[in-house]
């Protein structure tokens, strides 16, 4: 409005001068509204977003994923160096100055980073798939970095996990082969028929099978030796009655030496059944382990109640198996006595050695 004055100076009128400005302002409004629908859409976005500006990568925007990221940390404001001090020396923000010096978008797939959630905490190992897109103005100059990306690191530490799991299981599937074959031909050197070496290849291969069982159980995680002798000694117990006496503390030994007592169990049991004292109806066997203080591990197999067992010249797989194999592989001693009561069989070794843990040297 701008008023008329006559030639003595008084108002003579008003001009008003009027431009519509509907579109301006409704067009005001659409991009106030699209920017609040932005904002919300990068607020609630499943991912992670920051917004930096500038050669020196300043935190404009962040939304709460990446806040979550870098354990809820105010940033705003800062520049990503000052801001996040711990990824300076692992190249990240070198990276940036890259995507904005040469204007092309970076990508990474499983990227390792180090971030620190709590002050003077410990570095966090995370794994993150990301993208740098730079953002350019209307004459093509990089002004912003656009961050985008996801916290992969579960789905990371599952693969690794899965990758171990298939190693550990074709280790294992090595070793149950050799135990096999080493079964296989150590029975047929001692055995004199066709049937005979079926049937003792066989019962070999069940008792590694149950031994097997049990670590399966326990996640291979080793076994409780309990545990282990009785189903170990299962197929041997004579119905109506408890032919097996076990004693010993609660023991964890390692899936190596699980198997290495398993088979040498089951030797002895297949030969107290045969010759010893499982052959009468009032034979019995004492099976007792124990820990001494300085780590020594004892385990003994004493037979009663049977008939007297004579050594025999003939060493088969059994005794090859309990004599020499099973001591070799416990880094112990084994030794046989054949007393007039029954045999008595002796294992010694550590509780490294059983527990398949490397002896610790001592000084």
């Amino acid at each position: 409005y701008s008023p008329v004055l006559e030639e003595d100076g008084k108002p003579a009128g008003v001009i008003a001068i009027v431009v519509e400005t509907t579109e301006r302002v409704l067009a005001e409004r659409r991009n106030r509204e699209e920017f609040q629908r932005l904002q919300n859409l990068f607020s609630q976005a499943p991912t992670f977003m920051a917004m930096l500006s500038g050669p020196e990568h300043r935190v404009d925007l962040v939304n709460p994923e990446y806040q979550k990221l870098i354990g809820h940390r105010n940033i705003e404001g800062m520049t990503i160096g000052d801001a996040l001090p711990e990824v300076v020396g692992q190249g990240f923000v070198a990276l940036l100055d890259r995507v904005f010096a040469s204007g092309e978008a970076v990508k990474r797939s499983s990227e390792r980073v180090l971030l620190r959630w709590k002050d003077n905490g410990p570095l966090e190992e995370r794994f993150l798939d990301f993208v740098y897109q730079p953002i350019r103005n209307e004459h093509g100059k990089v002004t912003n970095i656009f961050v985008q990306g996801s916290d992969v690191t579960e789905r990371v530490r599952g693969e690794i996990h899965q990758k171990l799991l298939i190693n550990e299981l074709n280790h294992r599937v090595k070793n149950t082969l050799a135990s096999i074959q080493s079964i296989v031909t150590q029975t047929l050197r001692g055995v004199q028929t066709n049937d005979e070496a079926s049937k003792a290849i066989s019962a070999r291969i069940i008792a590694l099978s149950r031994a097997h069982n049990v670590l399966t159980n326990e996640n291979w995680d080793g076994a409780d030796l309990g545990t282990m002798v009785e189903d170990a000694l299962s197929a041997f117990q004579p119905a109506g009655r408890d032919a097996f006496r076990i004693s010993g503390p609660t023991l964890r030994v390692g899936p190596h030496a699980a198997l290495s007592i398993a088979l040498a169990l089951h030797e002895l049991a297949t030969n107290a059944t045969k010759y010893g004292s499982l052959t009468s109806p009032t034979g019995t066997v004492d099976l007792s382990w124990a820990v001494a203080p300085d780590g020594t591990f004892q385990l003994v197999w004493r037979e009663d109640g049977g008939p007297a067992v004579e050594p025999s010249d003939r060493k088969g797989f059994g005794s090859r198996l309990i004599l020499q194999v099973l001591p070799k592989e416990l880094q112990g001693t084994a030794e046989i006595d054949f007393r007039s009561s029954g045999v008595v069989f002796t294992l010694t070794s550590t509780l490294d050695a059983v527990s398949d843990r490397p002896a610790l040297s001592r000084g």
